[in-house]
């Protein structure tokens, strides 16, 4: 073992072995002998210290370290092959790049403006991924992310797309018609990643905040959000930009001529070594233009 991490052959035979109940059945599909199976996983259990297999004649069976163990080998033997053919696909396309993004976002602004993107560099592609919840770029295989934040993340470099603006509690016209115009009287719709909004909102506007408006249900991502207002379940707080087309055909109303200020932006980052990386810098460049931000920002 290379600090304290077993050989990637005696992890397999034991992998195999361990889906597959039997020594021979395993060297069968790693093209190996029985012999040289049965040496890797008992070199396994010696440099570990812990017995993975009970055998009894020519059955085995898993203890259950054994089979704890063989589960997490397993997910991490699947994610390299993974990691591995996404490498050669890479290759083989030419140049790409794997943002992470949110899922709301992505839906609603970049994925309806990345056809125009692969018009113009149709050499590059772009994978997403869907993350809500900060991370390190050192613990993850993306090359750059879009998020929203007070600021970018501590040890990378990047742009400020746009700031989030106001939040407009909206609705559809037969909610707001069935609450006869009264928003006290419509269920509220509550993010769960910002539990104070609906009150910062009834304080910014000098009205009560009751218990009832603490009552409604609580979604982890604006998209659901907003699939819960299209349903006529209720009225949401949500960003200006991402609802401004329904707004304008009228397909949503606002509820209130009352906003919440947005206090964060969305920001493209990435890590610092990545900046020379080519289709990042092109991705990039392309989106300043795109939202008309200066060249050196």
């Amino acid at each position: 073992m290379r600090h304290g991490v077993p050989s990637l052959g005696a992890l397999q035979a034991f992998e195999a072995t361990a889906r597959l109940g039997t020594f021979s059945r395993a060297a069968e599909e790693l093209s190996l002998t029985h012999s040289a199976v049965y040496r890797q996983v008992a070199g396994l259990e010696e440099s570990l210290g812990v017995q993975l297999l009970t055998r009894v004649r020519r059955r085995i069976a898993l203890t259950d370290a054994g089979a704890e163990y063989a589960a997490r080998v397993r997910l991490h033997l699947e994610q390299l092959e993974k990691d591995t053919l996404s490498l050669m696909t890479r290759s083989a396309m030419g140049r790409s790049l794997h943002l992470a993004v949110l899922p709301t976002l992505a839906t609603v602004w970049l994925m309806p403006i990345l056809a125009e993107f692969g018009k113009v560099r149709p050499d590059i592609t772009i994978n997403l991924s869907i993350r809500t919840l900060p991370f390190q770029f050192a613990d993850n295989p993306f090359d750059a992310a879009i998020y929203h934040a007070a600021q970018l993340w501590p040890r990378t470099q990047g742009i400020k797309l746009f700031d989030e603006n106001d939040l407009v509690p909206v609705c559809t016209p037969a909610t707001l018609a069935t609450a006869q115009g009264q928003i006290a009287n419509m269920v509220h719709l509550h993010m769960i990643s910002r539990p104070d909004a609906w009150r910062m909102w009834y304080r910014e506007q000098g009205l009560e905040h009751t218990p009832t408006a603490e009552a409604g249900p609580r979604y982890e991502l604006f998209s659901l959000t907003l699939l819960a207002v299209r349903a006529g379940m209720g009225v949401g707080l949500i960003p200006r930009f991402l609802v401004e087309s329904e707004l304008q055909n009228g397909s949503l109303v606002t509820a209130h001529d009352g906003t919440l200020a947005g206090r964060e932006a969305y920001f493209f980052s990435y890590p610092v070594d990545n900046e020379n990386m080519e289709a990042l810098v092109a991705f990039r460049d392309w989106i300043k233009r795109k939202l008309g931000l200066p060249a050196k920002s």
